[in-house]
């Protein structure tokens, strides 16, 4: 009987979609349906500057890493004992291969029923009959794009699952998966599109097999069927390097998009994610990238988890669009929040960028943030501007956690009178901009939080000790030119999931 040692649970990956008959075969004659995939090219930024990198593959680097390996043994998937660090590919397309299966591809809620009981086989073959390991199991969901459907299918449907099925699932994540369906400009995906089964991504049809209530027209919702907490979301923000139907995906896809799922359909409400300036799939993919890596690692295995708002006091205006308004004039204006975060050593990717070249930044009207009476809002609409997980067995040197914050807050432009203003307006202008180290060492009853500003100092420095409400981190941003907010951050250690 294997051990298990929370967190380190064994994992299933769940591929994404495969269209055609063609893509269909190469999917199953791949041993690990891509979670193999590594990666020799690092894009560097938006401008397509390209430097070398070897990613060897999630896949190698976890039992590089983690100590995880397969479960394949003499041309064949173990049938008896495996170990409880163990990477379980789900096969779940060998049945539309006409050599392996009867040549048609599963439905999406047989697929689920058929993750349901590959979790149950998982579980006797780690746990044998030990009934305190039977207690214990637990498994991590790992699904790129339509996987990711699949999980939610098997997490949410009750025709599929029980309550003590889903409590056999510790965390799930999800790389680049449509939890709000597919749209090709601008348009969801026709249900009556049979063809290939891409009215898998109609929202309707989606509704059904995830077993959701009616109302919303919304479908990324796990409707307190799964702890969102536990369910995080990679961002793909790359349009241009996906390659698939020779550039007419990214075309129509668009470019608040990785190529093929738009930004704000690629989240589950209430859930933490990251954003990653990489494509669908392809040589610059999400899953075959160190960013996507880093992120998988730090939320199966980490124990830290931050999380960091933007409450605004005060966003100023240019001298001349502030002397229209004294004037009695009209004016508008909505803002872009930026946020790139990594940890210390990072010197090759990111946890999460949220830029507005990438079309990723968080954009907030004026009224959402401080009129709001006209915004017809009871509380201000906060930028959560970053969700990352950071792992203290990681740190080499003493017990301190150390981490960069880059942000910066601009605006997409002001109207007067309902006409732009351009008299004035210059590109690329910040009303603040800078870049925060954060220090967060452990104490008896809490965390001692520092930061300074390194675009000003050091990072060697010790810094400023960020105010404790009693509840909330506290760091105070201001520019000279009137801007004024709070960053509000807020740390959680990572405990194991709770027993079923």
């Amino acid at each position: 009987m294997a051990t298990l040692v929370a967190p380190y649970f064994p994992i299933i990956y769940v591929r994404g979609y495969a269209m055609t008959s063609a893509e269909i075969a190469d999917a199953v004659s791949s041993p690990y349906m891509g979670f193999n995939v590594g990666a020799t090219k690092l894009r560097q930024a938006w401008d397509g500057q390209v430097r070398r990198h070897v990613f060897e593959s999630p896949l190698v680097r976890l039992m590089k890493d983690c100590g995880y390996r397969d479960i394949y043994a003499d041309g064949a998937e173990m049938a008896g004992p495996v170990p409880a660090r163990s990477v379980v590919i789900y096969r779940y397309y060998d049945s539309a291969d006409p050599d392996l299966g009867g040549g048609k591809a599963l439905s999406i809620t047989a697929a689920a029923e058929g993750l349901r009981d590959l979790i149950h086989q998982l579980r006797t073959q780690v746990c044998g009959t030990d009934a305190q390991a039977l207690q214990h199991f637990k498994v991590h969901l790992v699904a790129h794009s339509m996987g990711g459907l699949v999980c939610r299918c098997f997490l949410q449907n009750d025709a599929v699952s029980t309550p003590d099925d889903r409590a056999l699932v510790s965390k799930v994540f999800t790389y680049a998966t449509p939890h709000n369906g597919i749209e090709m400009a601008g348009l969801n995906v026709p249900a009556l599109l049979g063809l290939w089964d891409m009215n898998n991504f109609n929202r309707k049809v989606m509704a059904g097999y995830l077993g959701l209530s009616e109302g919303s027209g919304r479908v990324d919702s796990l409707e307190g069927k799964f702890d969102p907490q536990r369910f995080f979301c990679l961002v793909g923000t790359n349009h241009r390097d996906y390659p698939v139907a020779l550039g007419l995906s990214r075309a129509l896809a668009g470019e608040m998009s990785d190529g093929l799922v738009q930004i704000a359909n690629a989240t589950v409400q209430g859930a933490p994610r990251a954003f990653a300036y990489r494509s669908h799939s392809g040589p610059y993919g999400v899953v075959n990238s160190e960013e996507g890596y880093q992120n998988l690692v730090r939320f199966l295995f980490g124990d830290l988890r931050v999380d960091g708002v933007l409450e605004v006091d005060a966003l100023p205006l240019p001298p001349s669009v502030q002397r229209a308004k004294e004037a009695g004039q009209q004016v508008r204006a909505s803002y872009y929040f930026e946020a790139t975060v990594a940890p210390r050593g990072a010197t090759h990717y990111t946890l999460t960028e949220r830029r507005c070249d990438t079309y990723s930044a968080v954009l907030r009207s004026f009224d959402e943030l401080l009129r709001l009476d006209r915004a017809g809002r009871d509380a201000p609409h906060s930028p959560v501007l970053f969700s990352v997980f950071l792992d203290t067995s990681k740190i080499t040197v003493g017990k301190t956690v150390v981490f960069s914050v880059e942000l910066a807050v601009s605006t997409t432009g002001y109207s007067i009178d309902q006409k732009l203003w351009l008299d004035q307006h210059v590109e690329g202008e910040y009303l603040f901009r800078n870049t925060l180290t954060l220090r967060a060492t452990p104490t008896a009853d809490g965390w001692n939080v520092r930061y300074l500003y390194t675009d000003e100092r050091w990072s060697e420095g010790t810094g400023t000790l960020a105010e404790w409400d009693g509840a909330h981190y506290w760091i105070a941003l201001a520019s000279h030119k009137g801007f004024k907010a709070r960053l509000r951050l807020d740390l959680q250690r990572i405990m194991p999931a709770p027993e079923a």
